[in-house]
């Protein structure tokens, strides 16, 4: 999900509650806290020697024990207003910072309008080789079933 589409999800739905789904489909305790949201930039060499660059939006999600808190859409933007300055672009993905027994980055795949307010579907990330033809590793089949030790496949 981009920049752009979450925050016309929050601005089209004003004073809407939010909930954050996990991918295990656990729900963020409701009373949580954006504590941050930043602009992430990872600027980076990948094993085949191409430097890359990546840019997010990271919200920092904390849950306090003020259970009574409820974060809202309406204030939600105007933390947004706060960081507009940030961000260049709007096209970049947005992701969710959450701590369980580690802190976790979760790719926001989706936005689902209930009657509860705005869902947000947190999806997975996942480590990959940008350079299997350059590396050694070998570009992986489709197929990971004979995936195992020493095949040469991810």
């Amino acid at each position: 999900m981009t920049l752009q589409m979450f925050r016309a999800a929050i601005n089209d739905n004003p004073d809407a509650p939010m909930q954050f789904m996990l991918p295990d489909q656990s729900f963020i305790a409701p009373h949580f806290h954006i504590t941050e949201v930043g602009k992430v930039q990872k600027d980076f060499i990948d094993c085949g020697g191409t430097s890359r660059a990546l840019t997010s939006c990271l919200l920092q999600i904390l849950v306090a024990d003020d259970t009574d808190h409820r974060l809202k859409t309406t204030k939600l933007a105007g933390v947004f207003n706060f960081a507009n300055k940030l961000f260049t672009a709007d096209d970049i993905p947005v992701e969710v910072e959450y701590e369980q027994d580690a802190i976790s980055q979760f790719p926001v795949a989706d936005i689902e309008i209930t009657p509860a307010g705005l869902l947000f579907v947190l999806g997975s990330k996942h480590t990959a080789c940008l350079a299997p033809d350059k590396c050694g590793i070998g570009i992986p089949s489709t197929s990971q079933k004979g995936c195992g030790t020493n095949t040469g496949c991810c």
